[in-house]
């Protein structure tokens, strides 16, 4: 029989698919023994039951009530009692966090009756209709469908009559009209009273949380995270306790270390007189955690004991919701908490040096993508002049945009290209899709715990909260600073979230500390890296470890001695691809447009003639700056019409001649023909790559001879040239057989001419489906195999890259047709089985076959774990991905469990 409900005391934190992360970890510290009110948990197995059915499982009610009555037993109240209520929260928890995206009530169990019992026994009619106008509220738009803004005006409308700042400022009467004037708003809303019976109060309560699963801006969360869809969610039911009781109560959220820079200290905040949605919603400014010493000093030491017991249970940050009842402290959540990139990186190197974890584990911890943001720009401080204000720096880096003050017209700008920075009083889950569009979110309330601040920390947004000296009008679209100065909606800021600073204009930028260390050399980065625990030591530590750890090399995509030099820098190994179309470029374009031209042979052997000593050097540089590193250099590959001026462009010039009744330029009329005559329907299906080779005569051979000159002058030069030939777009085994035939030729050549012993071995690239399942005959012929994953996703999906990203991929990612586009992160399943497969039987027919990818691929996270698994030998990618090539590197061997110990602690 399937089982649907368990108590805190049945669980455990290695229960989080089941029992969700807010729910098991409630199970952990009950069964740390540490203060958690009691309550149960209906599993993830009932929700994807609900969600499967439209209804909840049949065994479902009679289980709740049996653990209710344990959780009534322990409280000595019982739910609906009138004269002395249990009241009960019930939250939502998933298996992964997802912060405030799905839905929460509490104060479930007041009515008419039992509100007046509650006011008695707390001694509070205040606390009474505060807690019952709070139930309304949740129950009436999370249950009931009523929109939330209408509690929100009318709370609103009320404050302003009183003149109060807050809903603090509302007085027992107060709250009990207000009371009133929700339970007419529900009915007016939906045709039907507000329950009075609080066992119907849960029922609806738990199935509206479930529900709230598929709820938009849960479902845009998950596509954001990548979280599965089919997972669904943990119900917590707790019984409630009370920070808005008074002075001597309050609710706050504690980390155990900064969630933006990962240093040690206390970092949190607390509402004195508050329940904990006050805290995480932003709509009341908090205080600092550390006022809540002077405040309760009992309840603050002993919530300093608990951070610390979490901490080494966790071996991790952990972020901590607590409740303060009448000077008696709380645990209502705790969880490992987010992090940005920088306090990611900083934590996990600081527990290691605390002895709480080993390399390995820190760098398990720690990302490639975290890695990547850590490279960004940041602001020059020294000429970004006075700020227009400051705030809390929620989530740091170095953001631009153009401001605006609601989700959609965000996300309306950013899909037409422009950069903006979402501007609010307070953010709510509401504003997701806006968050996800902007470069940054400024709110002028709110703190580090604040919805804005833990929901742009998990996406990597720059964030800046609090900002109390802005003035933000909403409705007016702008906001004004302290000095006057009004900003209205369109106009450009630019806000840092390391500082809390925001600036008006667009402020210079200068490069990343870890990025001008990463730049300057691995061993540079070692030598900057000499501060015990500053960021750029826990990087090169990081990578250190990565390096130890991992099998799989990590070379560059580079086509210039300059980029080559900055890869090697960066680490990388050798250059994975060199495109030489880019070398055809700039002044020597004529050159190739002479080959095109050529009437003859004689006139093409003399334009490629040309070409060759240019292309020389071009070798000659690249391989100097990888010297004793392999660079597989690739044959010609585009169409050459690509080399063409546009059809267009030339059609205009000759009809604009004729219309003046001029001739026409003769080379503007040959390059015309050249270009009809050359015109195809899909070009990258057409004439490009190992077809042009074969079909232009001596092209393949000016190319073969301007890379083995350059071996020549490198050895000669006392150097150590590792050149490699890679053929492209093979299909057929005949292909790189005929081409391989000249290769060798010419080799040859160079070698007898020389004397000097010239060995470059050549292979090809698989980015034909066809070269994938004919991967056995092509490597009895290759050497090497180097996946071109972009063309591979092209022609394997069918998509022009070009015209379909922003076509129709946004509705795709939509429909859950893909998770994110196959050219960011690798199709494993379509793409990937043609790897597996090319791979396999490749090393069938040679054995020593090396493998590798070069398409951008190889420098994207989940990608290069793939590519591990798969068996390749090495990914390369552009030069700045080289590092988070790199660290994924080593932590997909850690994950395989084939990875070096990298040092211990």
């Amino acid at each position: 029989m399937v089982r649907y409900v368990y108590d805190f005391a049945e669980g455990g934190r290695e229960m989080a698919g089941l029992l969700g992360g807010k729910g098991s970890n409630l199970a952990e510290m009950t069964r740390m023994g540490l203060p958690v009110p009691p309550g149960f948990v209906i599993s993830t197995e009932a929700c994807r039951a609900y969600l499967a059915t439209g209804s909840a499982p049949r065994e479902l009610d009679a289980e709740v009530a049996r653990h209710l009555a344990a959780v009534e037993e322990s409280a000595g109240r019982a739910l609906g009692r009138p004269d002395d209520p249990l009241l009960l929260s019930v939250r939502s928890g998933a298996r992964f966090s997802m912060p405030g995206m799905m839905e929460t009530i509490l104060n479930v169990g007041l009515t008419d009756a039992s509100v007046h019992g509650l006011a008695r026994v707390s001694g509070s009619e205040r606390f009474a209709w505060d807690s019952y106008r709070r139930l309304l509220q949740m129950f009436g738009a999370t249950v009931m469908g009523v929109p939330a803004s209408r509690f929100d005006e009318a709370l609103e409308a009320l404050k302003a009559r009183r003149g109060a700042r807050d809903d603090l400022g509302l007085d027992a009467e107060d709250l009990a009209g207000l009371a009133d004037v929700f339970k007419d708003l529900i009915r007016r809303e939906t045709g039907e009273e507000f329950p009075q019976d609080p066992a119907e109060q849960l029922r609806r309560a738990v199935l509206a949380v479930f529900a709230s699963w598929n709820g938009e801006r849960a479902r845009l969360y998950r596509r954001r995270e990548h979280i599965p869809d089919d997972l669904g969610t943990a119900v917590t039911v707790q019984r409630m306790v009370f920070g808005n009781l008074g002075a001597d109560s309050g609710s706050g959220v504690a980390f155990t270390r900064d969630p933006a820079t990962g240093r040690p200290g206390i970092y949190g905040d607390y509402l004195p007189n508050a329940q904990g949605e006050d805290v995480v919603s932003g709509i009341r400014n908090t205080v600092p955690l550390a006022d809540l010493e002077r405040l309760d000093p009992v309840s603050y030491g002993r919530l300093l004991e608990i951070m610390e017991t979490l901490e080494r249970h966790y071996t991790d940050l952990c972020d901590i919701e607590f409740t303060v009842e009448r000077g008696e402290l709380w645990m209502l959540q705790t969880r490992v908490g987010k992090r940005t990139a920088e306090a990611a990186f900083a934590i996990a190197d600081a527990l290691v040096r605390e002895g709480l974890i080993d390399r390995r584990e820190a760098l398990a911890r720690v990302g490639g993508e975290g890695l990547a943001r850590l490279m960004f720009p940041r602001f020059d401080a020294d000429r970004t002049g006075e700020p227009l204000a400051h705030g809390v720096a929620a989530s740091p880096g170095a953001a631009v945009g153009a401001v605006v003050f609601d989700s959609a017209e965000a996300a309306r700008r950013a899909a037409a290209g422009e950069k903006v920075v979402l501007v609010r009083q307070e953010t709510n889950p509401d504003d997701l899709p806006g968050m996800v569009a902007a470069q940054a979110v400024l709110t002028s309330r709110g703190g580090k715990t604040s919805h804005a601040a833990v929901v742009a920390r998990g996406m990597g947004k720059v964030c800046v909260c609090g900002a109390e000296e802005l003035v933000v009008d909403t409705a007016a679209r702008r906001f004004t600073a302290p000095d006057g100065t009004v900003v209205e909606e369109g106009r450009v800021v630019s806000v840092d979230g390391s500082s809390g600073a925001v600036y008006l204009g667009e402020a210079p930028l200068v490069p990343s500390e870890v990025m001008r260390h990463l730049e300057g050399g691995v061993e540079g980065a070692v030598r900057g890296a000499a501060e015990e625990g500053s960021l750029v030591a826990a990087v090169t530590r990081a990578l250190e470890q990565a390096d130890a750890a991992r099998r799989l090399e990590v070379r560059a995509n580079a086509d210039t001695p300059e980029d080559a030099a900055r890869a090697r820098r960066f680490g990388a190994q050798g250059i994975g691809l060199c495109r030489t179309e880019h070398m055809f470029l700039g002044e020597r374009r004529q050159l190739v447009e002479q080959m095109i031209l050529a009437r003859s042979p004689g006139e093409r052997e003399q334009a490629l003639g040309a070409l060759l000593p240019p292309q020389t050097a071009d070798f000659t540089g690249i391989l100097e700056a990888m010297d004793g590193l392999p660079v597989t250099i690739r044959l010609l590959d585009p169409p050459l019409h690509e080399f063409l001026p546009d059809r267009v462009e030339l059609s205009v010039r000759v009809a604009t001649a004729e219309a003046r009744g001029e001739r026409p330029e003769p080379r503007d009329l040959e390059l015309l023909a050249a270009v009809d005559r050359m015109h195809e329907e899909n070009p990258m299906m057409g004439l490009r790559g190992v077809r042009l080779g074969l079909a232009v005569p001596g092209l393949v051979a000016m190319q073969v001879r301007a890379v083995a000159s350059a071996v020549v002058a490198r050895v000669r030069a006392g150097g150590d040239p590792r050149a490699e030939i890679m053929v492209p777009l093979v299909g057929d085994v005949e292909e790189l057989r005929l081409v391989k035939a000249e290769v060798e030729r010419v080799l040859a050549e160079v070698r007898e001419q020389s004397g000097v012993t010239v060995h470059c071995p050549v292979g090809t690239m698989i980015e034909l489906p066809r070269a994938a399942l004919t991967a056995g005959p092509i490597a009895e012929e290759a050497a090497f195999f180097s996946f071109g994953t972009n063309d591979l996703t092209q022609t394997t999906w069918g998509f022009s890259r070009d015209d379909v990203e922003a076509e129709f991929f946004p509705a795709y990612i939509d429909h859950g047709v893909f998770a994110s586009s196959p050219f960011e992160s690798l199709d494993e399943e379509g793409v990937g089985r043609l790897v597996r497969i090319a791979v396999e039987e490749g090393r069938q027919a040679r054995p020593a076959l090396q493998i590798g990818v070069c398409g951008e691929h190889g420098g994207d996270p989940a990608s290069v774990h793939f590519f591990h698994a798969a068996g390749l030998d090495y990914v390369s990618c552009s030069p700045f991905r080289v590092p988070v090539a790199r660290l994924e590197a080593g932590r997909a061997a850690l994950a395989d469990g084939d990875g070096g110990d990298g040092g211990g602690r």
